[in-house]
């Protein structure tokens, strides 16, 4: 009988539990994932929510290699050049 008692609480003890977990769910709206990204184009470049650019596509591949070809300066805070960084030990 005490078995029985405690197999009794114990399966009523996770039925409770489970009820516990449940969560309604949300439909999302399918126009906000086709309005993020945009397929690129000669004149436009598709970009994600933060604005920066969504690197699926080949256009903005193409965009940030040939953008990241300048040298960057790396300057201290009162403005003369960094001596840690390769690009300005060139002395």
């Amino acid at each position: 009988m005490k078995h029985l008692l405690l197999a009794v609480l114990f399966v009523l003890s996770f039925s409770a539990a489970s009820f516990a977990q449940t969560t309604t769910t949300k439909k999302t709206d399918t126009k906000m994932s086709s309005t993020t990204t945009k397929p690129a184009t000669s004149n436009t470049m598709a970009v994600k929510k933060d604005g920066s650019l969504d690197m699926r596509y080949k256009a903005n591949k193409q965009a940030k290699n040939t953008t990241t070809s300048t040298t960057v300066v790396h300057t201290k805070k009162d403005g003369t050049a960094d001596k840690r960084y390769k690009e300005n030990k060139k002395h």
